[in-house]
């Protein structure tokens, strides 16, 4: 039997052995990161080394990061019309989000459906920054949304050219980057955002931890679960140690990855190249725009996606058709469709993700059943030799 292939490290990546191996550790010992004694002291210093890490990973400040259970949480937190602001109430009056965000930023978070507006993006899936200054003009302070990358296609946004236009106004800056964690830099300084948003079991962390990083300990959102005030106040309820732990020596292996793609991104092109060997027709969604190295995102005519991935999974290798975030639907793809792909095209969408684990023979694997499924699916899809 063929080993199993795992191709959606943007779902969820395998747990990495070193942050397994520390967790168990953690599990064995007791102690209350609130506590005093000395258990309590050493389950602190843990999660203040993990802090410290989660921290470099996005160029910031350890106090300015707080733990969450996980993104949907962080993002929740953030999307609010109240923050504070050098100690002030500051009170935003909408919310900016682009038409291509995660579901758990398209909800809006804790601002109205009325002061919400959605920003598009262009076929390349690249937010438009002329609409966005439009956007700004037209009302009172916003919070502005933007993902570093998108989860289904790997485009990168101009984060640098929204921060630059949001800096020094009553607006706040908000970004998703958990894609982007371990797969580029994040760099919350030149971003000029105001929040980052993280998740660690995107790149070998455990599940169920988030994070919220902010430029300033000065600018926060309010809390959206108060109590025992841990967390600086900002998110209370006991902290989750081992996951913290687990999710600290992830963020510290992903600064150092991200610091080099190259090799990962090779992958991807070599996936690409052999998909389009097979079938010359093949879409490549966000091909003209930046994108993360690990991500491929491809459609071919007549080939359902989900009849593909249920081909795929018979044969032991897991791929996506776009988000799993969604209670496994498997359904049109809002951020193809804001791209202005025909809705039969974005039916057909596939989406490979690459990760910490994955190896020169994945990427065989896939190759080598890519034509067998076609010529099953679709052969009159199949490039035909001249």
């Amino acid at each position: 039997m063929k080993k199993s292939v795992y191709l959606d490290h943007n779902a969820g990546a395998p747990l990495r052995p070193s942050v397994r191996e520390a967790m168990v550790e953690v599990m064995m010992d007791a102690g209350n990161g609130s506590s005093v004694h000395s258990h309590g002291r050493k389950a602190r210093g843990r999660i203040e080394e993990a802090r410290e890490q989660v921290a470099r990973l996005c160029g910031a400040r350890n106090r300015a990061v707080t733990f969450t259970s996980g993104a949907t949480e962080a993002n929740m937190t953030v999307l609010t019309p109240s923050w504070q602001d050098q100690g002030a109430p500051a009170y935003l009056d909408r919310l900016i989000r682009s038409a291509v965000e995660h579901p758990s930023v398209v909800s809006g978070g804790r601002f109205a459906a009325k002061d919400q507006s959605v920003l598009p993006v262009d076929a390349a899936g690249v937010v438009k920054l002329d609409q966005l200054k439009e956007m700004l003009e037209a009302g009172g302070p916003a919070l502005v949304s933007v993902m570093a990358a998108n989860n289904e296609t790997g485009v990168v946004q101009p984060l640098a050219e929204i921060g630059a236009m949001l800096k020094d106004t009553e607006h706040f800056f908000h970004v998703d980057a958990v894609q982007a964690a371990g797969r580029m830099p994040i760099d919350i300084e030149a971003w000029q955002a105001d929040a980052v948003t993280l998740s660690a079991h995107k790149f070998g962390g455990p599940q169920g931890m988030g994070a919220i990083v902010v430029r300033s300990t000065a600018r926060v959102p309010a809390p959206l679960i108060t109590g025992g005030g841990q967390e600086n106040w900002r998110r209370s309820g006991t902290e989750n140690v081992a996951g913290i732990v687990g999710f600290g020596i992830a963020a510290a292996d992903a600064y150092i990855e991200a610091q080099d793609t190259d090799a990962i991104t090779a992958l991807r092109d070599r996936l690409e190249s052999g998909i389009a060997a097979v079938c010359s027709q093949v879409a490549i969604f966000g091909h003209d725009a930046q994108r993360l190295g690990n991500t491929s995102c491809f459609a071919v005519s007549g080939i359902q996606a989900e009849t593909a991935l249920i081909a795929f999974d018979l044969e032991r290798v897991s791929l996506s058709s776009g988000s799993a975030c969604s209670s496994g639907k498997v359904s049109v793809s809002h951020v193809l469709t804001a791209m202005g792909i025909e809705e039969e095209t974005a039916r057909c969408a596939l989406r490979v993700s690459l990760g910490w684990d994955t190896c020169e023979e994945d990427i065989d694997r896939f190759l080598e059943l890519w034509p067998v499924i076609v010529d099953r699916l679709n052969p009159a899809a199949r490039t035909r030799a001249a």
